[in-house]
């Protein structure tokens, strides 16, 4: 059934389509409220300072800049690592696994037993919970990735061994 505008406008149908936009103008310009509930946050860049790699756990220089890590009860962390050429982790596992989204790169990651594997921007790559690995750039480009992890019992990594140079450097790539 069709109406007239003049039917439209008569009968106040039209105040269900402009009431919804004073609404939205009214709460857009209101006070904040505060209240216990969670609510969205946006962390700007910059707004944390980066951080050089610990030589306990890097071998070559490594820049972490951390993303985020999510209020309990979530569990999630992030960081964007920067790998310069020969840089790489050392041996280390993660209990509830790893994912790393490269973004920039040539990089390389090897699991305990497995082959060293190339990774290049866009790549995504998944460690299952407990699975001993490293990963980090090649020996003549850099790498940055996106790594993303989980807690349990508020830890998020066990560090292990460097990878050595003689390892790092085998001719084992696949």
């Amino acid at each position: 059934m069709l109406f007239s505008r003049r039917h439209f406008l008569k009968t106040g149908a039209a105040a269900a389509f402009v009431a919804p936009a004073a609404v939205l103008h009214a709460s857009a310009n209101a006070a904040p409220t505060r209240s216990k509930e969670p609510h969205m946050e946006i962390k700007r860049i910059g707004s944390r300072p980066s951080g050089k790699g610990p030589a306990e756990w890097f071998t070559g220089t490594v820049r972490i800049d951390p993303l985020f890590e999510a209020p309990a009860p979530a569990r999630a962390a992030g960081a964007s690592v920067t790998f310069e050429p020969g840089a790489r982790t050392a041996w280390h596992t993660h209990p509830l696994g790893q994912t790393l989204v490269v973004t920039a790169g040539l990089g390389w990651a090897q699991r305990e037993g497995g082959p060293v594997e190339e990774i290049r921007a866009g790549d995504v790559v998944w460690f299952p919970p407990g699975e001993k690995h490293w990963h980090g750039a090649s020996p003549t480009t850099a790498m940055t990735h996106i790594a993303v992890q989980e807690a349990q019992g508020g830890k998020v990594v066990d560090w292990m061994e460097h990878v050595g140079d003689e390892q790092y450097q085998a001719p084992s790539k696949a």
